[in-house]
């Protein structure tokens, strides 16, 4: 999983003023409402900088956003405005949470997971096409998978499984082969196009739809699918009824989890009365698709290209691992956002920095803010259990021997028996 891209995390009408919405995303707890002056967005890390409260339990106050246990108040910026309990006292510096980039963009809440200067993020992509009403009718849905988003958007843009997971449907049996295809890309996205030929038409569109000539005399139907980095998908389908557009976002929840949001688009039977028939279409395909990745191993992606055996038809998804990889290269990687609590309740969690870190660097020093590599954390643990371990083993084999045990041994001294 990535940061320094934006997300889109919700349908922005299911963003409700006065409503305080939890979100997960690449792990982590967030937070997203509208404040009530101009109704626009803010995104949040969901957790008080206090006491740990979800703040997404809290309610809107005017533009801030108050939380439940103990009545703090967060500005926009993630800046505690009001401590209930002292209301005389002077507001630590420190009482703020990192506050996130946000967008209403194209029926969608973007945010923006980083803290790169905006100069430097990469585009959210051109989506332009919802926000055209009178070309096409539109429906939306989420879809939950356990599994991990790269392997849902591989999936995606894989142009060769349709014929055996969507046969009948959109891919044909009869003709499973890939003709060549052309390619467009940019660092931030692959386009293939390609024409197919169709199954025969089932249904409502059997009865319109003129193509129900053999294979031979069938005309071929222009598809094209893309990603955009990091989770972004856009299948195209070129129907002799009309155009379809099922533009889609695979969000990571976490590595295994995944939750999926599409809007699909459509030039043909625009009325309402086709929209159920229209979702329904959209989530068929889904279903197949998720009985198939979801027994997919291993799960994650693996970080070789030779792990796994590519053929011409897999273009796109060798671009999106060889981008991938780039990324992982450029230090892009959420690993390295992996906090783990001291003491004896150990617990993980992720904190992806903001740009405010950079304005307020002390930032870094609140307990809820630490960016400490998990892995090193972790070898710093697993140092003192080996160590522990060897000092039980000498006093065990002293006793044996008739020896005095000795005191624990610092870090870098030797284990004597």
């Amino acid at each position: 999983m990535f940061k320094n891209f934006w997300y889109a995390v919700e349908f922005s009408s299911d963003v409700v003023a006065g409503q305080p919405k939890k979100v997960k995303l690449l792990g982590q707890q967030l937070v997203v409402y509208r404040k009530t002056s101009d109704n626009s967005l803010v995104a949040m890390s969901d957790l008080c900088v206090h006491r740990g409260a979800a703040l997404s339990d809290g309610k809107v106050k005017g533009d801030c956003l108050v939380c439940p246990y103990h009545g703090w108040e967060y500005n926009a910026g993630g800046e505690v405005t009001k401590i209930p309990a002292h209301p005389d006292k002077g507001i630590p510096r420190k009482a703020r949470i990192d506050s996130y980039p946000v967008q209403d963009k194209y029926k969608m809440v973007w945010i923006y997971m980083g803290d790169l200067p905006e100069e430097d993020r990469p585009p959210i992509p051109d989506w332009s096409a919802v926000d055209d009403t009178e070309t096409y009718a539109a429906v939306t849905g989420s879809f939950l998978w356990k599994s991990n988003y790269e392997r849902i958007l591989e999936n995606g843009v894989d142009v060769a499984h349709t014929p055996f997971v969507h046969g009948g449907v959109f891919g044909n049996p009869e003709k499973p082969e890939v003709p060549e295809f052309e390619i467009e890309e940019s660092p931030w996205h692959c386009k293939v196009s390609v024409k197919l030929n169709p199954p025969k038409s089932k249904g409502l569109w059997g009865v319109i739809n003129p193509n129900k000539q053999d294979l031979k005399n069938r005309p071929q139907v222009p598809v094209s699918t893309t990603w955009w980095l990091p989770n972004m998908i856009l299948l195209e389908v070129d129907t002799p009824m009309g155009a379809m557009k099922i533009f889609d976002v695979n969000i990571p929840i976490d590595e295994d989890t995944t939750m999926v949001k599409f809007i699909a688009l459509r030039t043909f039977f625009k009325g309402k009365w086709a929209d159920r028939d229209a979702k329904r279409r959209v989530f068929k395909v889904l279903y197949e698709d998720q009985s198939i990745v979801d027994a997919v191993r291993p799960e994650l992606l693996p970080f070789d290209l030779s792990d796994e055996l590519h053929v011409k038809s897999d273009y796109n998804a060798v671009l999106y691992r060889r981008r991938r990889q780039q990324l992982i290269d450029m230090g892009w990687s959420v690993e390295g956002n992996t906090i783990v609590g001291e003491g004896p309740a150990r617990v993980e969690a992720r904190v992806i920095p903001s740009p405010i870190r950079k304005e307020v660097p002390e930032l870094a020093s609140a307990w809820n803010f630490k960016e400490v590599r998990s892995r090193e954390i972790k070898a710093g643990l697993a140092e003192k259990e080996a160590a522990a371990k060897d000092v039980a083993k000498s006093r065990t084999n002293g006793a044996k021997n008739g020896a005095t045990p000795t005191a624990a041994p610092t870090k870098n001294e030797d284990v004597k028996a």
